[in-house]
């Protein structure tokens, strides 16, 4: 029995009110979509969202983690091992990137479940993050939005056990990106709509129903790839479908996140399902791609964790559509952002531990905890005698804080801020809060972001952020 043992997703805070696209004011309760800050990624999200989905679970049984997406920022160049790294997973876990379609996700899904399944790996985590841009004040730009899920695949002991699946390949022109730009490109809506969309997603659905034994009253919630909410109630109709068994295709709340939009309703439908529930999902992207789900008692016994609804609440609304530009690098400048070349790669790699990992020393001699660290310890004086201590996942407090004005952020200035955690104290830059928000002792947590592009890479590090005060479930 392989499926689900758990899942996380992740949401940026930062929202972009559609009205301000065109020009007019953002009103309250009006559409938006999710859009990545200055200081996110695809990779930056993926970790947040695998974070989560870990909570609760010894991330040494994983064996192996697939990434999917459309949007990684480099060639040549594995994501899936710098998340592991952020992780702190096992140096000999296997890792593999999954790209070039929307369907990526679900294909990196399913791959997991075979490595499971085959007894190859006893765990596999896979997480699908796309952060896609359309040019602005495209067609597209309205429709896409940012944001990461991750599951964890297991055979012990599943909240959701999948039954079966069923995938078609097509050959379509619909949405792509060259080698070197920027911006999604799409073809005629019409177009895509009935010879792609449509057909496809219903051909995968049908073949899924003949191969489980399934009829649509048999699922409790189907989570498909939706365009729009038109096409989504077309398909729906055809396949025989109820508008209450749809799960909420989150258009003009988050938007269409790419290879991981369809595994983000799939999460969503996982934090309301009971046992007894049969789940429904199904991708689009050079074809179409459908699973069945079976909900097992597992799913109550799963602690809370951040899901897409926990995101979705957590909302910060840019207050212009320039805001948006810098964080996206998309307003003229003076200078070219790779005019140099960035991060040394000796000391990118001297110092991945403390950058990537968040991981200090603790002093065997006296348990002072050094970030970054040192040979000799600062309350007792022993030399060379240190333990690693992780960081990621601890707590801290601001002890002081000033204001940047002259480092690039989409809304300026950057907080700066000397943290405390344990003792040990850290200078980090606050992200996820406005200078009003910020005041001494606040307590924080830390996330895993993107410092700079210098060179042309993303330079990954980790900041603070106001601890949540939501609940998280």
């Amino acid at each position: 029995m392989t499926g689900i043992a758990s899942y996380g997703a992740y949401v940026p805070m930062t929202r972009l009110p559609l009205a301000l696209i065109g020009g007019r004011p953002a009103k309250e309760g009006g559409p938006e979509k999710a859009v990545a800050d200055y200081d996110e990624d695809a990779v930056t999200m993926a970790v947040e969202a695998a974070r989560s989905c870990l909570r609760g679970f010894d991330a040494s049984v994983v064996d192996g983690l697939f990434f999917a997406s459309t949007s990684y920022p480099l060639h040549e160049k594995q994501a899936a091992a710098t998340i592991a790294k952020a992780l702190s997973l096992r140096r000999d876990v296997s890792t593999a990137d999954h790209a070039g379609s929307l369907r990526a996700g679900t294909s990196a899904f399913e791959a997991g479940l075979h490595a499971v399944a085959a007894g190859a790996m006893r765990s596999v985590l896979v997480v699908a993050s796309d952060c896609r841009m359309g040019a602005p004040r495209g067609p597209l730009e309205a429709k896409l939005g940012d944001g990461a899920v991750a599951f964890l695949l297991s055979n012990r002991h599943p909240i959701a056990e999948v039954v079966a699946s069923h995938a078609v390949a097509n050959e379509l022109q619909d949405f792509w990106r060259a080698d070197g730009e920027d911006f999604t490109h799409g073809w005629e809506d019409r177009f895509i709509l009935q010879e792609g969309y449509a057909p496809n997603v219903e051909e995968a659905i049908r073949g899924l129903f003949q191969k489980s034994g399934r009829a649509a009253a048999d699922f409790s919630r189907a989570a498909i790839h939706a365009p729009d909410a038109r096409s989504l109630g077309g398909v729906a109709r055809g396949l025989g479908l109820a508008p209450e068994q749809i799960v909420d295709p989150l258009i003009g709340r988050l938007g269409n996140n790419g290879a991981a939009y369809a595994l983000t309703l799939l999460a969503s439908a996982l934090e309301s399902a009971k046992p007894g529930d049969s789940l429904l999902v199904a991708s689009y992207g050079d074809g179409a791609h459908a699973f069945v789900l079976d909900v097992g008692d597992g799913i109550e016994k799963l602690e809370p964790r951040r899901g897409v609804r926990w995101h979705l609440e957590r909302r910060r609304p840019l207050r212009s559509y320039d805001s948006y530009l810098r964080a996206r690098r998309l307003e003229p400048s003076e200078w070219e952002t790779s005019a140099d070349l960035g991060l040394s790669a000796t000391v990118r790699f001297r110092e991945r531990d403390a950058d990537i990992s968040f991981q200090g020393a603790k002093c065997r001699a006296c348990g002072q905890i050094h970030f970054p660290k040192q040979r000799v310890c600062i309350r007792c004086f022993e030399k060379d005698a240190w333990d690693p201590y992780p960081l990621s996942e601890k707590r801290g407090v601001v002890l002081s804080y000033t204001f940047d004005y002259f480092f690039p952020a989409s809304e300026p200035p950057t907080v700066v801020t000397v943290t405390e955690v344990e003792g040990c104290r850290i200078q980090v830059q606050l992200t996820n809060a406005r200078p009003d928000d910020v005041a001494l002792d606040m307590p924080v947590e830390y996330v895993f972001r993107k410092i700079h592009d210098a060179g042309g890479k993303p330079n990954y590090f980790w900041k603070a952020s106001p601890l949540a005060a939501a609940r998280e479930d």
